[in-house]
């Protein structure tokens, strides 16, 4: 009986030997399977199919956000009404039928002066675009600008913008068509407040009621301060302008403030907006009257990002310089101007979110104050449980709502 045959070692290294079953080994390729569970698979198409349908119905979605902003801006009038007595159908009626009727009175005040000023404007461009290129003139660097504005061509500018300025229509007219679907929404929404969130806290558990009531509640003091907050501003802005340009002498004043107003809701671009109306109709009365106005629009423009907002829109908006311009970014970037308008609350929706549903981000740890939040709301949904038991969930929904609005209006007082 032979002895077996040992195979000495094979030295790679001097003191590291491999046996050379190890050798064989080492020299096989390694293989690297990546399976995908079908689940996976399934909620990435769920996700993609969920994503193209969201853009397709994307005016839909507008629709519904801007009934949720006037809801959110004329809510606080009806319950205001309601706590006094007002039947809440009345009350609705009441705030639909000032707003309907103030709108239609400022057109009536302002459309017909709008109409004159602006046909002047149309009589006094020639004189005025004489006057823009004998200052370009003056300088070499502008001196090619002059012929160009001397000898601009309206027809041929208008043949060839026909086609865009046709398709501006559309828009406009396709604009007005969702913003009345949005006020009938709305109506229809504040009609059936109690249903709808009934229907809404039906199909969420009960031990979630209390956070669902207390993100309703902020998301209506976002969307209502913000809305509020812009016709503040815009209407200060309309008068500010309007009184400084009549000050000064500039004609068409009105027409110039109107639009220095409606400009003054676009963040960050709405400064170029207003100031460059207002500075170029104050070129021809010299320079003196020009940098009056530009300095003292430069000064309320800053007076009003500095003083006026952290004032007018208070706790609505808590939004860090950061996320504010990289949602304007990203809202003008997707959807144009109605994208940078709806930016600002949908960006303090979401931040709201993830701070009421406490969701964790990634190297957050717990402070001292999000652990008693979370005491005090597990308080009130053991409270709101214990009262609430066998209560249908239309009733339940409104005193969850009641006792959200409570302990908001108690957090609200110290800093108020």
């Amino acid at each position: 009986m032979s002895a077996p045959e040992v195979r000495p070692p094979v030295t790679i290294a001097p003191g590291k030997s491999i046996e050379p079953e190890q050798e064989v080994q080492s020299r096989q390729t390694r293989v690297i399977r990546i399976e995908i569970a079908p689940w996976t698979i399934f909620s990435i198409v769920l996700v993609i199919a969920g994503l193209w349908i969201f853009m397709r119905l994307m005016p839909v979605v507008l629709v519904l956000v801007g009934a949720l902003m006037i809801v959110g801006s004329l809510g606080p009038a009806v319950d205001w009404l309601e706590h006094r007595g007002v039947r809440r159908d009345a009350g609705i009626a009441i705030v639909f039928t000032v707003l309907f009727a103030s709108t239609v009175l400022i057109f009536a005040l302002t459309i017909p002066a709008l109409v004159n000023q602006v046909k002047s404007l149309i009589g006094m461009e020639p004189a005025l675009r004489e006057q823009l290129a004998e200052r370009f003139a003056r300088y070499p660097l502008t001196e090619s600008l002059a012929d160009t504005m001397r000898n601009v061509q309206y027809d041929a500018l208008i043949k060839s913008s026909a086609t865009s300025v046709l398709a501006f229509f559309t828009i406009v007219v396709e604009s007005i068509a969702y913003g009345f679907g949005a006020i009938f929404l709305a109506l229809y929404m504040m009609l059936d407040r109690d249903r709808l969130r009934g229907a809404l806290f039906a199909v969420v558990p009960r031990t979630h009621h209390i956070r669902l009531s207390r993100i309703l509640v902020n998301l209506n003091t976002i969307v209502g301060g913000y809305i509020r907050g812009q016709a503040i501003t815009c209407g200060l802005m309309f008068a500010f302008m309007f009184i400084l340009l009549t000050a000064c002498g500039i004609p068409n004043a009105m027409v110039i403030a109107v639009f220095g107003g409606v400009a003054d809701v676009l963040p960050y671009i709405g400064i170029f907006l207003t100031m460059a109306p207002a500075v170029a109709a104050a070129l021809p009365l010299g320079a003196v009257i020009t940098l009056v106005v530009f300095l003292l629009m430069l000064a309320y423009e800053e007076f009003e990002s500095r003083v006026l907002v952290p004032i007018v829109y208070g706790r609505a908006m808590r939004l860090p310089s950061s996320v504010v311009l990289f949602s304007l970014i990203a809202g003008a970037t997707l959807f144009g101007i109605i994208g940078a308008l709806i930016a600002l609350p949908v960006a303090a929706t979401i931040l709201m979110l993830i701070d009421k549903l406490r969701v964790e981000l990634p190297g957050e740890t717990e402070q001292a104050g999000d652990t008693e939040n979370r005491k005090k709301d597990e308080h009130s949904e053991r409270e709101y449980t214990r009262r609430t038991e066998g209560m249908p969930a239309e009733e339940a929904s409104a005193i969850a709502v009641e006792m959200s609005d409570v302990r908001k209006k108690a957090e609200d007082e110290p800093s108020g």
